[in-house]
Formats: structure tokens, sequence, C-alpha cells
């Protein structure tokens, strides 16, 4: 597949397919999106949201959520308010999201199966990363926005000007609803 990718990719570069990306770093609308890193959301969001190429920052992850106050999403959107220029922050969670029941154990155990040895994640416990927490998936996808919601608008380095609200999207129509 990764040929398939490369090949397609020169003939883009050749044909000037890039042309119409054309646009700088800084997002047009001042927003930064965090959503889940489902396939069905790849063009679905952008477009029922009508945004377009440098409209937005978008970031994605399993879930859209943030798993940890100092990790990577916070520091993207860190990035994008004091770099970037960013004023509004959407967290967007999705039906039928993967991430929701997500089972540890069940991951854990295909880890196994392809060949991370039991030394490797006893080493990771040592080091004091819960595992399974970490691996673990939401219940509910509102409480799971929430909770990225209590973390983004408590966090000391996010200034209370950003404007900072969360939403369902509906992974099959586009339909936004927004949590409270």
């Amino acid at each position: 597949m990764i040929e398939d990718i490369l090949s397609h990719n020169r003939k883009f570069v050749e044909e000037k397919g890039y042309d119409k990306f054309i646009t700088n770093k800084y997002p047009d609308k001042k927003i930064a999106v965090l959503s889940c890193m489902d396939t069905r959301l790849t063009a679905l969001l952008p477009e029922a949201l009508g945004i377009k190429n440098g409209d937005a920052k978008m970031i994605k992850n399993a879930g859209g959520a943030i798993a940890h106050p100092f990790g990577s999403v916070v520091r993207s959107l860190i990035v994008a308010i004091y770099d970037l220029g960013v004023e509004e922050i959407m967290v967007i969670g999705h039906t039928d999201c993967g991430t929701q029941h997500m089972d540890s154990a069940k991951l854990i155990g295909k880890m196994k199966e392809r060949g991370v040895s039991e030394e490797t994640l006893n080493l990771i416990d040592y080091c004091g990363i819960d595992f399974e927490s970490w691996l673990s998936g939401f219940e509910c996808v509102e409480d799971s926005v929430k909770a990225s919601l209590k973390t983004l608008k408590e966090h000391p380095l996010i200034p209370d000007s950003i404007s900072i609200r969360g939403f369902v999207i509906d992974s099959t129509t586009g339909e936004l609803t927004e949590t409270e």
C-alpha cells in the first residue's frame, strides 16, 4: 500500500495537484479542532464544519480525548494558541467511537500475540505507567468530551480568553450536538 501511495504522490507533485492547497501555517479561522482519528471523519468532519485547507488546526487521536494535561494534544493546543493565533477550541467526539468501551486487557493480549514480551510490559509497569488505564477507553462519549473540556478550561497554561466548547458529531450524518 505504501508503494501505491508513493506512486500517487509522485504524480500529484508532477501535476501540481498541490496548487489548490497552498496556504500558510496560521489558521484563517483562528480555531483548533480536537477530534478522533476515525476514518469516517477524515472528509466528513471538515465538510460538516465548513472548514477548508488553511482554516483550522486539526488535532486527531484515538477518541478525540485528552489523556494527560501535559501530553501531546495539550502541547499542540498550547503551540496553536501562543504561536499560531488560535482563539477558539472545539473538542469533538463522535457516535459509534471505537474507543468507547475499549478493553485494555484485550489490547494487551493482542500485543502479546504479536510479540510484546511480558518483560516489556513489566518494565512499563515498573516505570510507573498504569498501562491498563492508559489503554482503556470510555463508557460515554459525552462524558469523555466533558472531561477534555474540564482539563482545558482548568489548565494553567490556557488563557481564560480562549473559547472552549465541546460537541458530539454523528459519524454518519455529520450533525453536531453541543455538550453541556
